[in-house]
């Protein structure tokens, strides 16, 4: 018998340690409970998929620049001659695999500028080639909400339809996929992937220390035509609020999550200008949980920022740009502690943010109550996972394979 043949998928290594940290954590899991499993990905950067995590990995679509507006004749013809292309290589790929997992991520969801033929229609072909090729198509805890675009909805929709496994990081992101007509009566709800991977236990930070977490933030799909209104007032706002931490004397440390965050965050250092505001390297969320880990308090924007900080007990403010944001808050009993990212105020902010500060003590122990019930929920996500995808027949001796020219695409 060979081994099993596990694929992963989605936009990993493209430069958002979210993605990423889900994709690590479901690896840690296969690598602990399934060593026999052999592993590649189809994704968005793998190049750095394979140095990083040393799998073989090959590239998400046929046409290179898939994400950058096409304007030229020469640039539509390749992008619409790349999503017939795409149909075929998502197939082959399939194909050569008994299983295929999307590891976490918000798949099913369109909370930021998102065009339905970019990884909407990717998605669906996996999920479509898995349907007709008999292979396991498994949504690994996976968010979603509720999309006004009627062609994003409906590829979101067959998706999740076609997919052979569903779980969920939060019972939102079923009910709206239930909402949709996908019968979910047997899709298990769990924490997010992120809360699997391991947190520091030690603190190396300045006392007196805050991260606030800064996104390149637009808004949502259906705010296209204001997105940069929002992007001006968010900035603004969070300069301000950033520069009234270093009037009074705060160290500053800010985060990102994704590449396309960086100049954001240098857009707040050259505007408050004091030594006092630096900007942090992150590649990864163990990057992220060391810097939330040594502060006093954090204050972010994107999603596994904010699961850092929450990770490591640290009190934390979010500024929300889904629901996401507010149903994770609610969930580690800090809802009164959410701002939101389209009307950010920095005055208001900074009266929440004083307020968390009073309550800092008893916020670490409850946060570290929670994070207890987390680990226990989470080791059931993953006996759950190996029953449903991985019968015991189907295991044979194998391992994770070195990296191979042979097995990546440049």
């Amino acid at each position: 018998m060979t081994p099993v043949r596990v694929g992963v998928f989605g936009l990993l290594g493209s430069g958002n340690v979210g993605n990423d940290g889900s994709l690590e954590a479901v690896l840690g899991y296969l690598r602990t409970q399934h060593p026999e499993a052999v592993v590649d990905a189809m994704c968005g950067g793998p190049r750095t998929v394979t140095r990083r995590f040393g799998i073989p990995a090959r590239r998400l679509h046929w046409y290179r620049d898939e994400y950058r507006t096409a304007s030229r004749a020469g640039a539509l013809l390749g992008k619409a001659f790349g999503k017939l292309a795409d149909a075929v290589r998502t197939a082959a790929w399939v194909r050569r695999h008994d299983v295929v997992i999307v590891p976490g991520m918000g798949v099913l969801e369109a909370t930021l500028p998102l065009r339905p033929w970019g990884f909407p229609y990717s998605l669906f072909l996996l999920c479509a080639s898995g349907k007709l090729l008999r292979t396991r198509v498994a949504l690994v805890g996976v968010g979603a909400d509720t999309i006004a675009g009627r062609p994003t909805r409906a590829l979101v929709r067959w998706s999740a339809r076609l997919a052979a496994y569903r779980s969920y990081r939060d019972e939102h992101s079923r009910a709206v996929i239930a909402a949709m007509g996908v019968d979910t009566t047997r899709d298990p709800v769990h924490p997010d992937l992120a809360f699997a991977l391991p947190a520091p236990t030690g603190s190396t930070g300045a006392r007196g220390q805050v991260c606030v977490g800064v996104m390149d933030f637009h808004g949502n799909n259906d705010e296209r035509a204001r997105g940069e209104a929002i992007r001006r007032r968010y900035l603004e706002e969070a300069t301000r609020f950033v520069r009234a931490l270093a009037d009074e004397g705060r160290r500053v440390r800010l985060l990102t999550g994704d590449t396309c965050d960086t100049p954001v965050a240098e857009a707040v250092i050259r505007a408050v200008d004091s030594p006092l505001v630096s900007a942090a390297e992150v590649t990864s969320l163990a990057d992220l949980m060391a810097e939330t880990a040594a502060a006093d308090t954090v204050v972010a924007t994107r999603y596994h920022n904010l699961i850092c900080a929450l990770r490591t007990g640290t009190p934390t403010l979010a500024i929300g740009y889904a629901a996401k944001s507010e149903i994770l808050m609610e969930g580690m009993g800090l809802g009164a502690y959410t701002h939101p990212a389209r009307e950010i105020d920095a005055d208001r902010l900074i009266e929440q943010f004083r307020m968390l500060e009073k309550q800092s003590e008893q916020v670490r122990e409850l946060l570290s109550e929670r994070n207890r019930d987390i680990d226990r929920q989470l080791s059931g996500q993953f006996d759950r996972l190996t029953a449903d995808l991985f019968p015991t027949g189907l295991l044979t001796a194998g391992l994770f394979p070195a990296p191979s020219p042979s097995h990546r695409e440049p």
